[in-house]
C-alpha cells in the first residue's frame, strides 16, 4: 500500500481567484520540463467540466493526456485521474488511474488554503517509483510554492 501524499499552501487571495489560477492558468505555474509528450512543451489544458480531458499540448500542436476530470465544483474542489505511470508515460486503463483532488477553503476575505491530496498512487504502474518522485522536494511541495507564486503574480 502506498501513502496518499498530502500537501497544503495557502495564498493571499481570494478562493474564486485562485481556483481559477489553478485549473485555467497551469501554463504559469506548472514547470515545462514536467512534460511527458515527445514534443516540447507548450501549455497544458484542464478542460472545465466532469468527463474533461487534462492534457499537455506540445509546441508541435500534438496533444499528451494527464488525466480525466472527475469532479468540477468551482471555487472549491476539482479532482482529476492522474495516469502517468511510474516510468511517466500516459496509461489509458483508467483501473491503473491515481487521484489527485485539490480543495479550495477561504481563511479569510483574501486567503486561500489550497489542500492537495494524491491518492491511490499503488494504482499506477510503478506506483512506488511515482511516489518516490512526486513526494520528494521536486514534487507536489515545490508544485504548490510554484502555484502560490502565480496567484501573487497574477
Amino acid at each position: 500500500m502506498i501513502p496518499s501524499i498530502q500537501r497544503k499552501i495557502t495564498v493571499n487571495a481570494t478562493v474564486e481567484h485562485t481556483f481559477k489560477v489553478f485549473t485555467e492558468s497551469f501554463t504559469t505555474w506548472w514547470p515545462p520540463e514536467y512534460h511527458i509528450g515527445q514534443a516540447d512543451y507548450a501549455e497544458a489544458v484542464l478542460e472545465p467540466h466532469v468527463g474533461g480531458r487534462w492534457y499537455e499540448k506540445g509546441v508541435d500542436g500534438s496533444e499528451c493526456e494527464w488525466g480525466t476530470v472527475l469532479a468540477w465544483e468551482p471555487p472549491h474542489r476539482v479532482v482529476v485521474t492522474w495516469q502517468i505511470n511510474g516510468e511517466w508515460a500516459y496509461d489509458p486503463d483508467p483501473a491503473h488511474a491515481s487521484e489527485l483532488e485539490v480543495r479550495f477553503d477561504a481563511e479569510g476575505p483574501q486567503q486561500t488554503v489550497v489542500n492537495l491530496e494524491h491518492r491511490h498512487i499503488d494504482r499506477l504502474v510503478g506506483g512506488q517509483a511515482a511516489y518516490a518522485a512526486i513526494s520528494a522536494e521536486g514534487g507536489w511541495s515545490m508544485m504548490l510554492e510554484r502555484f502560490a507564486k502565480a496567484v501573487d503574480e497574477s
